[in-house]
């Protein structure tokens, strides 16, 4: 490859690495064509681009990415592909799902290398699990809010009952009079 040809490419990783703000490091070597297949359109339904790339490449377009990218740079080799999202959790969910599929059972691929989501590196394929459980930003504002909600419905519901009670006992009081 030409040196223009690696620039390009360099250039293009690090825009890309502006654009999402989670990606993840994934070994997915031995999946034949049909099963990368899979993946691939996998990723593309759930918002998740999926990129082959370079170690010496990767390693150069994430100088200057983040603090903490020297974690990252030590799981680079072997084979690479990485997973570029806006979802932190969307890619580990996914892994989780594809290798668990009875049809891919046994493949252990994709294999998580490493991740960096919420500014922090996660490093090795035993992180899946917290990685999968991380709620993304939309789904703690919806946590949040529905923590607001419940004092103030509680109060509205106490306001009703008790206005329900008072017209309840006024008209008890006004048959018996008439």
């Amino acid at each position: 490859m030409k040196k223009e040809d690696k620039n390009l490419v360099i250039s293009e990783l690090k825009e890309t690495l502006g654009q999402f703000q989670h990606f993840y490091l994934t070994d997915i070597e031995g999946l034949n064509a049909e099963k990368t297949s899979d993946l691939r359109r996998e990723c593309f339904k759930k918002e998740i681009k999926l990129m082959v790339v370079k170690n010496t490449l990767l390693a150069k377009a994430l100088e200057g990415h983040a603090a903490h990218t020297d974690q990252l740079l030590e799981t680079l080799k072997g084979n690479t592909a990485v997973m570029f999202c806006n979802t932190g959790n969307a890619p580990a969910k996914l892994i989780k799902d594809f290798t668990g599929d009875k049809k891919n059972k046994g493949l252990g691929k994709p294999e998580l290398k490493a991740a960096f989501v919420e500014e922090t590196v996660f490093v090795g394929a035993n992180q899946l699990d917290t990685l999968a459980s991380i709620k993304s930003k939309n789904e703690l504002i919806a946590d949040l809010v529905a923590l607001l909600q419940s004092p103030a419905k509680n109060v509205v519901s106490a306001l009703q009952s008790g206005a329900n009670t008072i017209h309840g006992v006024l008209k008890t009081l006004g048959e018996r009079e008439a």
